[in-house]
């Protein structure tokens, strides 16, 4: 049976390397991003944060589900040319928060609603959402960063949320969600000059260790926020 993998937000460093570094360990990889990467029938071109791509997403998927051993979804935002994250109360707007949850929540949202009604009993799906640290309640000792924490935790309730239903439907399936750490990006860049260089990794460095997370996930890993290192971190 051939092993097929959906990594969707794949026009990013990490998305990019993950497409790289599945295909290198012998997968077949289908895409989802907003770019038009390739003109191949494996890759569609779409917004997921509109809930008008939840019935586009089920037809494209729909033939890949026989052969579909997990999903990968890269999809995020931190900052844009005019928001940048906030430092204290009085910088957080409305509209930013607004525009931060479509990308952090409701693309993976609507990513879940297309393929969730074609999960069997017997499916044993893997689904990994890239989440952050800074998203842990318990964990968070800074402050600062609201916009982006707040929808990053909003994101790691709807994946534990999600994890409890799907056992329910399909008990071999796992849900997870993960920090990848602090990689170079266009999301990170402008954060990260005065970075320790021992804490800033390569695109392929964080996609060989949650390639690593996902070849070891199983149904008990289900339901939990995940370190790149392989640790747990709390909700």
């Amino acid at each position: 049976m051939q092993k097929t993998v959906l990594v969707a937000g794949s026009h990013g460093g990490v998305g990019t390397a993950l497409v790289d570094g599945f295909i290198e360990n012998g997968y077949e990889v289908i895409t989802i991003s907003r770019t038009q990467m390739n003109d191949s029938e494996k890759h569609l071109r779409i917004d997921m944060s509109e809930s008008s791509s939840i019935d586009v997403i089920r037809d494209w998927i729909a033939p890949y589900m026989s052969e579909l051993i997990g999903i990968v979804n890269c999809a995020g935002i931190l900052h844009d040319a005019q928001h940048k994250p906030e430092k204290n109360l009085n910088q957080v707007t409305g509209e930013w928060l607004e525009e931060s949850m479509k990308v952090n929540v409701l693309s993976h949202l609507h990513l879940a609603q297309a393929v969730g009604t074609m999960i069997t009993s017997q499916s044993s799906l893997k689904w990994i959402s890239l989440s952050a640290k800074v998203g842990s309640i318990e964990d968070n000792l800074l402050g600062g960063w609201y916009s982006y924490r707040m929808t990053k935790a909003a994101l790691n309730m709807f994946l534990k949320t999600l994890s409890i239903e799907w056992q329910r439907r399909a008990s071999k399936s796992s849900v997870i969600a993960m920090h990848p750490g602090t990689t170079q990006s266009t999301l990170s860049e402008p954060f990260t000059r005065n970075w320790p260089k021992e804490k800033l990794y390569s695109p392929t460095i964080t996609a060989n260790r949650i390639i690593t997370q996902f070849e070891r996930m199983d149904a008990n890993s289900s339901g939990h926020l995940y370190h790149h290192d392989g640790s747990i971190i709390p909700w």
